[in-house]
C-alpha cells in the first residue's frame, strides 16, 4: 500500500534526486543526452525497486519533478504508482544536448577532451554553462520552497553532476569524473 504522507522527519529543507534505469545505450556504453532513449526491462525493475526502497526507508516527498525524456519519465511513473507521490514533468531537468557525440562511446577521448570546455557547445548541443544555468535557476527555486517542501528529482547523469556541484564544492576533475549509478537514490540538505 502506498504511504501518501509521512512527517517531515528534518526542519531543514531537503531534496533527493534518483537518476533514471538502465537503457539499452548504457549498457552499449553510448551517451544519451537529448536522444530520447527507452529503458531496458532491467531499467523498469530498476525504477519498482527504487520506489520499494523509497518506501522501506521511509523517505518523505512531496512531489516527483522529472525530465520528460521517456527514461526518467518512466522511472518517475513507477516510482509515484509504488509511493503514490504525485509526479509533474519538469522540462528543466533534461539531460544535456551533446550534439555530435550523442550515441558515441561514452569514454571516447575525443569527447573526453571536449567535456573539459565548459563554454563549448559540442557543435549544434548544449554548453555546461548553460545547462548548469538552467539547473541552478531550478534548484534555487526549490530551496526557496524548501520549507514547504520536499522534492524528488528524476533525471540523468549529466543533471546529477551538476546538481552536486550546487551543493559542493568541485575542482574540475571532480566534476567531469562525478557520477550516479542507475536509480541511486541521493540526498541533499538546502
Amino acid at each position: 500500500m502506498p504511504v501518501l504522507f509521512q512527517e517531515r522527519t528534518t526542519d531543514m529543507g531537503e531534496l533527493y534526486f534518483v537518476r533514471h534505469g538502465q537503457t539499452i545505450w548504457n549498457v552499449e556504453n553510448k551517451i544519451c543526452g537529448a536522444t530520447d532513449i527507452a529503458l531496458t526491462d532491467l531499467g523498469h525493475r530498476q525504477a519498482v525497486e527504487t520506489g520499494e526502497k523509497i518506501l522501506e526507508m521511509g523517505i518523505f516527498v512531496d512531489e516527483i519533478l522529472y525530465s520528460p525524456l521517456i527514461r526518467a519519465a518512466e522511472t518517475a511513473r513507477h516510482i509515484s504508482e509504488i509511493t503514490g507521490i504525485p509526479a509533474r514533468e519538469e522540462p528543466r531537468l533534461t539531460e544535456q544536448n551533446f550534439g555530435k557525440y550523442e550515441s558515441t562511446p561514452r569514454d571516447g577521448k575525443e569527447f573526453q577532451k571536449a567535456k573539459e570546455q565548459f563554454v563549448c557547445r559540442y557543435e549544434g548541443g548544449e554548453s555546461m554553462l548553460h545547462l548548469a544555468q538552467r539547473i541552478y535557476n531550478l534548484l534555487d527555486e526549490l530551496r526557496e520552497k524548501s520549507g514547504e517542501k520536499t522534492y524528488l528529482l528524476v533525471a540523468h547523469n549529466g543533471i546529477a553532476r551538476i546538481v552536486q556541484s550546487y551543493f559542493h564544492e568541485m575542482t574540475n576533475e571532480e566534476f567531469a569524473a562525478f557520477g550516479v549509478k542507475n536509480c541511486e537514490i541521493r540526498r541533499y540538505i538546502f
